[in-house]
């Protein structure tokens, strides 16, 4: 039996059609709870009465037209629009909150947004198909995010209630909003067609530059900071590039070791603990024929120096946030503690081999939203041995760089992306 890519939650939807109990398989990759009162809906559904459910936390089970349940999710996301855009009435000029509050201000509306428009819902056989007209065929995207329909049956069958029979037809195995299977199905695209990398050189008929991210794997579209991979001097006076070890701590699609090997260092071991991310770099390095000089491997951070030994160069790209993340794929934007950044600096002096480098990509968009300090990030590298060799900068080139009606426009415009040489004391 083929193993799933993560592990399946058996939380349970419950609801009734006529007056016969159903349940189904609730699956949430944003960890969101099953709604606890749920009504069937289809086309005959006005978007206002919807809106309204959605807003009390009642998931709206689809059984129309495939095609119409997505024009109902544009139509809530109009009147969210149309709400959060409506200025207030003020009878004195609002007063300039500090940068931090709007940021706060900002998730709260996006964690609101999410929920209610997370309420529009899609049933699903137990082989990913969708038995709605005009469905489209998604059974090969599902199975990239969630594993074979076989493993997921398997799964599921340990749930008490999972597989019941619905009025809908038979074997109705699991439920999913609407919203989450079009970032599924949007996933398998990017997968699919995958990203130019300029930082892999130009593709030839033997070379690929493209790296292809698997679901819940944080795309590298922000390539600004592995231009700065490319510049920064590698610490030659430990020998010659093919001569060198190198680490890459949580690599992710593999985009950083992946640069690392087309720079020709020799030996480079790129670490992760998430299954997800081990293979969607173990796919991207064999893609680029890198793969005999990177060795993927599960770990918290560092490898074992006792089986792998010490790194002339450990380079890592945390998250650049501090804060708890509210889904999957906010892993690569939120640092809950700043616990990898901590664990990064403060594990680099026992895996650094003498003279070596430690190299920290890192944005000070959290500097400007007011989470953490210049004098904070100077502090924890101080505080971990370290000293600052040199530091490369870069400006983002992303959209929401230029958005001016952007709430977070006043950060963001003024963000620099760093890449940190580091050494120890």
């Amino acid at each position: 039996m083929t193993t799933p890519l993560f592990d399946i939650s058996l939380s349970q939807l419950h609801w009734d059609e006529g007056a016969v109990p159903r349940s189904a398989l609730w699956r949430s990759e944003r960890g969101a709870p099953a709604p606890q009162r749920v009504v069937l809906v289809d086309d005959t559904t006005s978007a206002d009465t919807a809106y309204r459910l959605a807003c009390e936390g009642v998931g709206l089970l689809w059984r129309g037209d495939f095609q119409n349940a997505k024009h109902l999710l544009q139509a809530l996301e109009r009147r969210l629009d149309n709400v959060n855009t409506k200025p207030a009435k003020r009878s004195k000029p609002p007063a300039t909150k500090p940068m931090v509050d709007v940021f706060h201000a900002y998730r709260q509306t996006q964690s609101q947004r999410a929920r209610v428009l997370g309420m529009v819902l899609i049933p699903m056989h137990a082989d990913y198909s969708i038995p709605l007209r005009r469905a489209p065929d998604v059974q090969l995207a599902c199975a990239q995010a969630w594993g074979s329909a076989q493993a997921a049956s398997a799964s599921a069958a340990l749930g008490s209630e999972a597989g019941s029979e619905t009025g809908s037809g038979a074997n109705l195995q699991s439920v999913v909003s609407l919203r989450e299977l079009q970032g599924i199905i949007s996933a398998f695209e990017w997968r699919k067609n995958g990203v130019e990398i300029a930082a892999l050189g130009d593709a030839t008929e033997d070379s690929s530059n493209r790296i292809h991210a698997h679901y819940g794997v944080f795309s590298p579209v922000r390539a600004e900071y592995l231009g700065l991979l490319v510049k920064a001097p590698l610490p030659v006076m430990l020998g010659k590039p093919p001569q060198l070890v190198a680490f890459d701590i949580g690599t992710g699609t593999g985009v950083l070791a992946a640069v690392l090997a087309r720079r020709s260092i020799g030996r480079i071991i790129a670490t992760d603990v998430d299954a997800r991310a081990l293979a969607c770099a173990t796919d991207n390095l064999a893609r680029l024929r890198v793969n005999e000089q990177v060795q993927v491997l599960q770990a918290d951070l560092f490898p074992d120096v006792a089986t792998h030994g010490k790194a002339h160069l450990i380079v890592c790209n945390p998250p650049w946030l501090p804060g708890r993340p509210s889904t999957p794929l906010e892993r690569a934007i939120y640092d809950e503690g700043s616990h990898m950044l901590l664990g990064f600096l403060n594990g680099l002096p026992a895996h650094l081999a003498n003279k070596g480098e430690g190299w920290l990509i890192l944005s000070d968009l959290a500097e400007h939203l007011g989470l953490r300090t210049r004098e904070q990030l100077l502090g924890y590298i101080e505080a971990a041995g370290l000293k600052v060799i040199a530091k490369l900068d870069t400006r983002p080139h992303h959209p929401k760089a230029m958005d001016t009606t952007d709430p977070l426009y006043a950060a963001r415009g003024r963000e620099i992306t760093s890449l940190w040489r580091l050494a120890v004391k």
